[in-house]
């Protein structure tokens, strides 16, 4: 859309939403007087920026010119949830959802249209019962306040979800959600055996009111989409009492292009008990002026140092992977580690929900199919554009699949990159400031770069993560998108799960009411 044409779209629609605006706030308080007066945020409230912008993570949607909500709601209970969704529906407002803030693009606390906030912030109790391996968790909390609540009970138990502890539960769930233990346990919304839903009806729905179709969607479908999850049950799973890390570097210097190529290879020989990842950037080197590229080697091994070592001379020894590379700690332990915390930092820090600093970004995934690695030449084809950029402002992630993840059933949820897929690319490209022309800038070099890698990437679909969301790939209409419209981005995220996803949209929200940019569409709205 022309930026003209959206400033346009968003100033008449807020004049126009100046009277829903108050008789929405009235019949909040109709609707429900339980407190709920206490968390109600509007532009003439002196904490409503605070709280707008305590949960953004990406600076790209915190500018003066980002639409902004009419009222934020931070619920303390499912009353006033279920108030919201009664009223926006009777004032004509949508609905954005958040727990986290780390939606890519920002669609849990930004639309186009008259909007309100549900921040699931005040929502993040976590009871975990260490009998039954088992932890209901509120949407609210963050991935870190999980594994911390774990940890208080049990150190050998715990979620197999991602790296980042400010991740809302939620979000993470909703589309998947792939962490360190992937390749073991597979994903978050694998291990979800109950959910706790409100409808657009306001009826508060478990997994056998709602029934196996909706069950179904709600673990990998998306946020935003069914309607407001404000509980899960987590299925938890058995770790050892020690597991081993290491962050090992290469740079072109020390054959890293050979390297990265290696570990394609390599994947496929791995025990299901190590996780992989290469991250890959430019670099300068302690040569004035000169540059390389890094590839840095971050694993997870659930297990001891010498039973690692063993393996990894088996399955890479063109790593040259060594003791002194490798450090011994507890699971808990791993996930400050590889939230990129100094050692012996106090596990404390996983409760800290505080954002830090912002920075713009963008970010785009692929898949590589495991019967069509990356060739060298096209390794070097990618330094090449990351040259074009300054340093460290730009980073590739690839993820090892395989192990469980290819024992799981495509269709089991709504998630699909299950077998043939050898690894994820995850693109990303950084900026601090809110420049108008730096931004065109990076933008338009991560999308040069995404187009370069279409030969060596999957195809029909080119497929993508939903948890790493790009509108790039399509978005629906301000109104009713048509499913053809939508299935050319719902197949990519989804793959052929996208047609059930539809008919469940279908059933439990035919008039579209939950949506946004990338929300499964109705078929009503064909």
């Amino acid at each position: 859309m022309f930026p003209f044409l959206f400033l346009f779209l968003f100033s008449f629609s807020w004049v126009a939403s100046a009277d829903r605006h108050e008789d929405f706030l009235q019949c909040l308080l109709y609707q429900n007087s339980n407190a709920i007066s206490k968390v109600i945020y509007t532009p003439i409230n002196s904490s409503y920026s605070s709280v707008l912008e305590f949960s953004i993570r990406n600076g790209r949607f915190n500018t003066s010119a980002t639409p902004k909500p009419l009222v934020i709601v931070t619920p303390l209970n499912e009353a006033h949830i279920q108030a919201v969704i009664a009223c926006s529906q009777k004032h004509g407002l949508q609905i954005r959802v958040r727990s986290g803030g780390h939606d890519y693009e920002g669609v849990s606390y930004v639309s186009v249209l008259p909007f309100v906030i549900i921040d699931l912030i005040n929502m993040r109790t976590v009871t975990v019962d260490v009998g039954n391996k088992i932890a209901w968790v509120q949407a609210g909390a963050t991935l870190g306040e999980v594994y911390y609540r774990i940890a208080e009970k049990s150190r050998t138990l715990a979620f197999p979800a991602g790296v980042c502890p400010t991740v809302g539960s939620s979000g993470h769930i909703s589309g998947g959600g792939h962490g360190m233990m992937m390749r073991k346990y597979g994903l978050a919304a694998d291990h979800i055996i109950d959910a706790k839903l409100i409808d657009v009806k306001g009826r508060i729905l478990d997994r056998a009111s709602m029934g196996e179709d909706l069950f179904w969607a709600l673990r990998g479908g998306g946020g935003n989409t069914f309607g407001v999850v404000v509980a899960w049950k987590l299925e938890l799973v058995t770790v050892p009492p020690t597991v081993t890390v290491f962050n090992v570097t290469r740079t072109l210097e020390q054959n890293a292009t050979k390297l990265v190529h290696q570990w394609q290879s390599a994947i496929g020989k791995f025990d299901e008990d190590l996780f992989s990842r290469i991250f890959l950037w430019r670099a300068n080197t302690s040569q004035e002026g000169k540059t390389t590229i890094l590839a840095i080697y971050t694993s997870l091994f659930l297990g001891g140092v010498d039973r690692l070592l063993s393996m990894m001379q088996q399955s890479f020894p063109q790593l040259g992977l060594v003791k002194e590379d490798c450090i011994e700690m507890s699971w808990i332990e791993s996930t400050v580690y590889f939230a990129q915390f100094p050692r012996n930092t106090s596990l404390d820090v996983l409760l800290d929900r505080s954002p830090g600093s912002t920075v713009s970004f963008k970010a785009k995934t692929d898949y590589v199919n495991v019967k069509e690695p990356i060739p060298e030449i096209a390794l070097e084809g990618i330094w090449e554009r990351l040259n074009q950029l300054d340093a460290q402002v730009a980073q590739l992630q690839f993820t090892a699949y395989g192990g469980k993840m290819d024992e799981i059933s495509e269709t089991s949820i709504p998630f699909p990159h299950r077998a043939g897929n050898l690894f994820q690319i995850h693109y990303g490209v950084f900026w601090g400031d809110q420049d108008s022309e730096r931004s065109q800038i990076y933008t338009r070099w991560i999308r040069k770069l995404y187009s370069y890698m279409t030969p060596y990437v999957t195809k029909n679909p080119r497929q993508a993560y939903i948890n790493y969301r790009d509108l790039d790939l399509g978005m629906n209409s301000l109104g009713n998108t048509s499913y053809k419209q939508a299935r050319i981005w719902g197949t990519k995220y989804f793959k052929n799960n996208f047609d059930r996803l539809v008919h469940v949209k279908t059933k439990v929200d035919p008039a579209n009411f939950f949506r946004n940019e990338q929300s499964i569409p109705p078929l009503s709205s064909w």
